[in-house]
């Protein structure tokens, strides 16, 4: 069932610029006359053609919307210079009313182009449905032709101009949340290794639980990869590195482990490289991102340890692949233990909490009720110093240091930390990333 319609006419050309108010009250009159649903929500995308326009101008443009009492309040009117600012305008407005099933009505020469565009900022949590201006309502003057330069059909190069469009009306918004904030560990010595872990501060992403500076996308979240990929390379210009380099574990909540130069595997939780300028990294949103450091061998890597991750020994996988890869010595590798859920928030069923009873009865508590606290970090530590990893070596702030510089419990600090405990399915995701300086 349709939620909201967006009506485009970004384009229509001259000789139909005065007679905008008719053509829109026509339009409006066919919606309200054959919707499916009840005064559904209308967006109507124009170009902002002269200096002074604003959105909330709809009023005076457009007094014909009186005589469509049930679709006034749900109107709104979104002028914008280019395409891509007035659609993600839209998406704005989409996603504050938590809307998904999208008519678009727009003139048939520009349908390939606008699915060009919403490929780009929506995700497929989305429906999109398309109906040709010409045939959407029986008035004869909604025929609208095309200007010659609108095309059906698009080159690399037209691909290119409309991403080259949206990026940089993304790059132009502000930063929401305060500034972009890294968290780093002083066990890693930074003249050998940048590195750092993410908080929520400094990024594109509005939706509550997303917001702002979300680095992850995927088919199940509303932010789409441009945007992620807009947060990235704001990290990148506040860390320094560069962002056309950076590799992200293909999380699979297991232990396979990524060596750089080797063949990558499908999905794979665990990374490693000795190579100098790329930049690696780990997801986390309650799973502990996990650093490591060789600062003999200069060699890193990056684990998502989530609970799965944890008992599958991801971190030894990754201390593992550096001493069979590049030589390092257990006792030289650096361990550091980034924000993640702590044993103050997270349960587990009683079965998997047998599981981390087994590694150290002490990662487990209340461990006779139904669902017990379970300490990830815990049996993260307890399963390096068994693979030879020394203490001193390893920084989990929950312990080392009682004013938690970077090991805080994301559940428990929602102004600086996204978390799916706490969130739910449309969460974001913070990162842990590192590489070696040339």
């Amino acid at each position: 069932m349709v939620e909201a319609v967006l009506l485009d006419l970004f384009s229509i050309p001259a000789n139909l610029q005065d007679n905008t108010q008719g053509l829109l009250c026509n339009i409006l009159e066919t919606i309200e006359k054959y919707s499916s649903i009840p005064a559904p929500f209308v967006y109507v995308m124009c170009c902002q053609r002269q200096e002074g326009e604003r959105n909330g101008e709809q009023e005076s443009l457009f007094p014909a919307l009186r005589d469509f009492q049930s679709l006034k309040k749900s109107l709104e009117v979104v002028h914008a210079p280019t395409t891509a600012a007035a659609l993600y305008t839209i998406k704005q407005r989409l996603d504050e009313k938590d809307l998904s099933v999208v008519k678009v009505i727009l003139p048939t020469l520009r349908k390939n182009l606008m699915k060009v565009y919403i490929d780009h900022l929506f995700t497929s949590v989305y429906q999109f449905e398309y109906e040709d201006l010409q045939v959407a309502s029986d008035y004869k003057n909604l025929q609208i032709a095309e200007p010659q330069s609108e095309k059906q059909t698009f080159s690399t190069q037209d691909m290119g101009l409309i991403q080259s469009e949206i990026q940089m009306y993304l790059e132009s918004l502000p930063s929401l949340k305060g500034e972009l904030t890294i968290l780093r560990s002083s066990l890693i010595p930074d003249d050998i290794f940048l590195h750092g872990f993410t908080t929520r501060t400094g990024g594109i992403s509005y939706i509550p639980t997303l917001s702002s500076c979300n680095l992850f996308s995927s088919s199940k979240r509303r932010d789409p990869q441009i945007v992620v990929k807009e947060n990235l390379r704001r990290l990148a210009n506040a860390a320094g590195f560069n962002p056309e380099t950076f590799h992200k574990v293909k999380v699979d909540h297991g232990n396979a482990v990524f060596v750089m130069g080797k063949t990558e595997p499908d999905s794979y939780d665990g990374i490693v490289t000795n190579q100098t300028g790329v930049t690696i990294a780990a997801p986390g949103a309650d799973c502990i991102p996990v650093l490591f450091a060789d600062p003999v061998r200069k060699a890193c890597g990056a684990a998502h340890s989530g609970w799965k991750g944890t008992l599958l020994g991801v971190s030894m996988a990754i201390v593992n692949a550096m001493v069979s890869e590049y030589g390092s010595n257990v006792k030289d590798i650096l361990v550091v233990l980034g924000p993640s859920v702590g044993p103050c928030c997270y349960k587990l069923p009683h079965e998997s909490a047998k599981e981390f009873h087994r590694i150290d009865p002490k990662c487990v508590r209340l461990f006779d009720s139904a669902r017990p606290y379970i300490n990830i970090r815990r049996a993260t530590r307890v399963l390096l110093e068994r693979g030879g990893i020394l203490p001193e070596n390893i920084q989990d702030d929950s312990v080392t240091d009682q004013n938690q510089n970077i090991t805080f419990c994301t559940a428990c600090h929602p102004d600086k930390f996204y978390s799916h405990f706490r969130d739910g399915t449309n969460f974001g995701t913070q990162i842990g990333f590192i590489s070696i300086k040339g």
